[in-house]
């Protein structure tokens, strides 16, 4: 059995009960494209979830989540005011610009997550036909720096949109972490904070190759199947993606794999916080630690617990638990890191 590691959540497996639901539903003939039962039953489950005015649509990856929430939701002649770490300014190869037409603007943030105040001022050029039309201000969630924004701060963001006559996308590729670390519900977190559009991500917390656009906007569902076809992530076995996300709301497997994440990511700062050589970075809010350690143990304990570096110019690494994360994993990564330090 290849070894945990922490370098992603992404590294992790499939959740059981995922497969036990894709082999229930492995039987007989329905309908290709979405138009089956399951598929069904999996937009009733998530709007219970996140409420009647949710309009979800199933893509493969992550990527094509975002790609598709901006594609929709904006001309090419828009642009998107994002992190300058997001995910889609830095890891997805020019996909979002590239498909939609539209322009990234990052801002620089010291936590990952955006502010009014350091937003507000790439507001402008409105009317200005030389000027991209800023459209969509996108956060994430929790961020790539594990920091996660309060109701409050979501919504003041939304504000912050609206008053510009602008939408609020939330790449939510560990939405659940973020939920499960406040403590509240999906919808809680995404409608009631006057989220317009988001990217709503399973593979990360135990799915496999499932993830989804939840529009809050009814006329966004006007031309999304469209655009979803046109990006090449209308699945014709959809029964399969939309298992998953039974499987994923059934009995709140959602929200019980996302507090072992975070739980283990709790359990992995305290095992290392107090090692000599170790500053964590970044506060632990959903499941990732950021510390700075010496440069030279790197290499030495990639060897045995593969993960990345975040920022080469100060030793800065990103440890990543998950759903499958166990208790040993953590004393064993630890003990290697004290005796790799001294």
């Amino acid at each position: 059995m290849n070894a945990r590691g922490f370098a992603s959540d992404n590294n992790s497996g499939v959740s059981p009960e995922v497969f036990r639901k894709l082999s229930e539903i492995n039987n007989g003939h329905v309908v290709g494209y979405g138009d089956d039962p399951y598929t069904e039953h999996a937009v009733s489950l998530m709007r219970e979830h996140f409420g009647p005015s949710a309009y979800p649509y199933f893509v493969f990856t992550g990527t094509a989540a975002n790609v598709l929430s901006i594609a929709t939701a904006l001309q090419p002649f828009n642009s998107v005011i994002c992190a300058e770490t997001s995910h889609m300014q830095e890891d997805e190869c020019g996909a979002p610009e590239r498909f939609s037409g539209c322009k990234l603007i990052p801002v620089e943030t010291e936590n990952g997550k955006l502010k009014p105040e350091t937003v507000v001022k790439h507001l402008r050029g409105f009317g200005f036909e030389h000027h991209s039309q800023p459209g969509i201000i996108s956060i994430s969630q929790s961020t790539e720096l594990g920091t996660v924004y309060t109701i409050e701060e979501t919504r003041q963001m939304a504000e912050l949109a609206h008053s510009h006559n602008m939408y609020l996308h939330i790449d939510g590729a560990r939405l659940s972490n973020a939920a499960v670390s406040l403590g509240v519900s999906l919808k809680e977190l995404t409608a009631d904070a006057g989220v317009d559009v988001l990217s709503f991500g399973g593979t990360k917390n135990g799915l496999m190759a499932a993830e989804s656009v939840i529009f809050f906007r009814e006329e966004f569902t006007r031309n999304a199947k469209y655009i979803r076809k046109q990006s090449m992530h209308l699945a014709s076995k959809m029964r399969f993606v939309a298992a998953q996300f039974i499987a994923y709301f059934e009995n709140d497997l959602w929200k019980r794999n996302a507090q072992h994440a975070n739980a283990m990511a709790q359990k992995l700062y305290q095992a290392v916080k107090d090692i000599r050589g170790v500053k964590v970075t970044q506060p632990v809010e959903a499941n990732g630690v950021f510390a700075v350690i010496p440069e030279n143990v790197i290499p030495l304990l990639q060897k045995e617990y593969f993960f990345y570096v975040w920022d080469e110019e100060v030793s800065e690494v990103r440890w990543m638990t998950s759903f499958d994360t166990a208790q040993e994993d953590i004393d064993g990564f630890a003990k290697k890191l004290h005796e790799l330090i001294g």
